[in-house]
């Protein structure tokens, strides 16, 4: 166990006793985001990401450990155990180093190899790779043949006889070629040589015909340049066949250093071992190398579109909320109309409605005059339009309905993306038992511009639309990485757990789906909870999952004024001492003008002293100070606001250098995709993003920035938009 503390410590840069005690936290089934949060001082102040890699290379690091252990077992049992095979199954940091060492000891399926054993050849292949024998090779081989002595059942059996030498000696060859390709050393070093010297090459599968991957119809690439989002284009394209894929080496070099290694001198076995080194690497080592690196290459870019996708995911649930107003949601259409929902400032529906401004019926004139009464009736502050089918359309209606208001309406454009998923789905259903599916789309776009975080839980991850081939990657490995950020969006956010629906809350650390329903339930049969205490009280809800959940729970107009804040109940004595030296009592917490002076005198606490007077950690104090500053804040507050809108930008009035504000939409590999307020979102490139080179597009933007882009680049025919943050 040291040795895995050791190289995680390592390759996180970050102290021993750090990774020592996150793992006795998570060994002992705390939660990330509670020892992120409240065990600060154990671990160091590692952060969440942090300690959700830690995790993942822990469990990586002892499945090798035991993948070890089980491999030694099995070649002791062989009897072929040997000081050299300890050394280097102690030396592997992979799986598949160690899958190399296990190799030639694996139990095989029926091969050329095996069946040649199978005749006894074994001890003439011994003769041909030792080089030394003088006598003519075929003379040798005549001792192997075994016609005359099989049976007569044997003798119909081919995989048993040995007619002539030249079949014994072909067959001790196949030893031979099995041999050389399950030498883990060779393989070693043939796989570094085509890392770093091969070439990924594509051609087309159907040059005629045109697709989204013309541009790797005749391309290649150095395998240690080749970028994840370009790997999981190729992979894409080979699956859809229109592309070919090949990974081109430098046959003759490895060739080479194979005959080095294993001829010796010039002999009557030199061209027979020439012959069956190249046998070996094309039959045998060239497809698996090939097949392992085109794995590692995928596995890589997986796991990096995967990051990139939950940092994009993460920025979208931390959004930015608009309170206290009320939203009218309105998910446009064509045929079917436009549905309309309108919700107050808690969410509640208040009116529903469809109207058809758009083709083919386009009754502009009864469309505004339905929705300026609703304006009026409601008294709407805000329409939250989506971004999908006749969004545009839908927006220049809105843009110009809103000057007929009797007071002022902003639009704003959200995206989308997973409402009609959540339209149809369980959850909307038993929430809206009475609202047609339709409906429940508008439902979903006016609350996502309410409150982001609560809306988009309640959708699938994968289909809120900020990725990039996450169909592609490994569903189990995003499902988990998915799940992670949002758990850990939801605790930085914290949950009133007197209105948090049970999808929200089943996020809550500590907290499972049938927990978060005996919340709503014990809710709904006893009324509002009022101290974080009393959820004891609720059914499956123990001393364990209490600790992990308490100080991401929020209780306004509750008992304990702490309980608006982060403040774990285990740390309450502290706060309350705290606010007593200060002169000042729990109770204050509820007057404003108080927590402002609080606030100031706060500041001025030295953090070394008062950590010892109250016997508390450093950190801690520091959080906890952070909370009584300001009781009951939302740390999306100071995320960047949606862009408000009252008049609308066609694609038609672009124009190259024009400067506007944008709403990035999403981040990959190779750029962002900025939303300027036309149909299609403008592409950002990377080497567009700054003067200085950056490695990654999140150094600069992520999902939700508010940005200047000037633009650069016009393609009418394909309505595409390239911008520049180079101002």
């Amino acid at each position: 166990m040291e040795k895995i503390i050791k190289i995680i410590a390592t390759e996180l840069n970050v102290k021993f006793d750090q990774v020592e005690n996150a793992v006795k936290l998570i060994d002992e089934g705390n939660t990330i985001p509670f020892i992120a949060r409240y065990r600060k001082e154990a671990t160091g102040g590692l952060t969440d990401e942090q300690l959700r890699t830690l995790g993942d290379r822990l469990n990586y690091l002892r499945n090798l450990e035991q993948r070890k252990e089980e491999i030694i077992k099995s070649i002791e049992e062989q009897g072929k155990l040997t000081d050299e095979i300890l050394q280097a199954t102690a030396m592997a940091t992979t799986l598949a180093e160690v899958e190399d060492i296990y190799r030639p000891y694996k139990q095989k399926k029926k091969t050329r190899a095996t069946v040649a054993k199978a005749k006894g050849l074994e001890p003439l292949a011994e003769i041909i790779i030792k080089q030394e024998e003088i006598r003519d090779i075929k003379e040798i081989a005549k001792e192997f043949i075994n016609i005359d002595s099989l049976s007569e059942e044997d003798k119909k059996n081919k995989d048993k006889v040995v007619k002539t030498e030249d079949e014994a000696i072909q067959g001790a060859l196949d030893i031979i070629a099995e041999d050389i390709s399950d030498n883990a050393d060779f393989r070693k070093k043939i796989k570094k040589t085509c890392y770093r010297e091969g070439l990924i090459t594509t051609k087309a599968a159907k040059p005629d015909e045109k697709s989204n991957y013309e541009m790797y119809y005749d391309y290649s690439e150095l395998v240690y340049k080749i970028p994840s989002h370009r790997i999981l284009a190729i992979n894409r394209g080979e699956k859809e066949e229109f592309l070919k894929v090949k990974i081109e080496k430098k046959e003759d070099k490895i060739l080479y250093n194979l005959e080095k290694q294993i001829i010796k001198g010039n002999t009557q076995f030199t061209q027979m071992l020439k012959t069956t080194i190249l046998d070996s690497f094309k039959r045998l080592i060239e497809p698996s190398i090939d097949r392992e690196i085109r794995s590692d290459l995928t596995e890589k870019a997986e796991e990096k579109a995967i990051k990139v996708f939950g940092q994009n995911a993460k920025q979208l649930l931390l959004g930015a909320p608009i309170k206290g107003k009320t939203v009218m949601g309105f998910d446009p259409a064509y045929r079917t109309g436009c549905k309309i929902a309108v919700i107050d400032e808690t969410g509640k529906v208040l009116d529903i409605s469809t109207v058809y401004p758009t083709a083919p019926q386009n009754d502009v004139e009864g469309a505004k005059k339905e929705l300026l009464k609703l304006i009026k009736k409601d008294k709407i502050d805000m329409i939250s339009i989506g971004n999908g089918t006749a969004s545009r359309e839908s927006e220049s209606f809105v843009a110009d309905m809103i000057k007929e208001a009797d007071h002022e309406v902003n639009y704003v454009i959200v995206s989308e993306a997973g409402a009609s998923v959540y339209s149809a789905s369980k959850l909307a259903t038993e929430e809206y038992p009475d609202i047609n599916v339709s409906i429940r789309g508008a439902i979903s776009i006016a609350r996502r511009l309410q409150d982001p975080l609560a809306e988009l839980v309640k959708i699938d991850p994968k289909a809120i639309g900020v990725g990039q081939y996450q169909h592609d990657v490994n569903q189990k490995r995003l499902n988990e990485s998915l799940t992670g950020v949002v758990e850990d969006a939801v605790n930085k956010v914290g949950v009133d757990v007197n209105t948090a629906t049970p999808s929200l809350l089943s996020y809550v650390s500590g907290i499972n789906s049938s927990i978060a329903k005996n919340i709503v339930k014990y809710r709904d049969e006893n009324g509002k909870i009022k101290e974080r205490k009393e959820l004891l009280k609720v059914p499956k809800l123990g001393k364990v999952a209490f600790e992990q959940c308490a100080g991401f729970l929020r209780i306004t107009d509750g008992v304990n004024p702490l309980e608006t804040t982060a403040v774990h109940p285990e740390s309450y004595d502290v706060a309350e001492k705290l606010l007593n030296s200060l002169d000042y009592k729990v109770e204050d917490l509820k007057d404003t003008e108080k927590v402002a002076q609080l606030k100031e005198r706060l500041k001025t606490i030295n953090i070394d002293e008062e950590s010892q007077k109250l016997n508390i950690g450093k950190m801690t104090l520091q959080d906890i100070i952070e909370e009584l500053s300001k009781p009951g804040r939302d740390p999306r507050d100071e995320m960047p606001k949606p862009i408000l809108r009252q008049d609308v930008l066609n694609f038609d009035d672009l124009k190259e250098g024009m400067i506007l504000t944008g709403t990035v939409r999403n981040v990959i590999d190779f750029g962002a995709f900025v939303d300027i307020g036309v149909k299609y979102d403008g592409l950002v490139h990377i080497s567009e993003m700054s003067d200085k080179y950056i490695k990654s597009p999140t150094e600069i933007v992520s999902v939700g920035d508010i940005v200047k882009v000037k633009v650069i680049k016009i393609d009418q025919e394909r309505h595409k938009v390239g911008l520049s943050m180079k101002l």
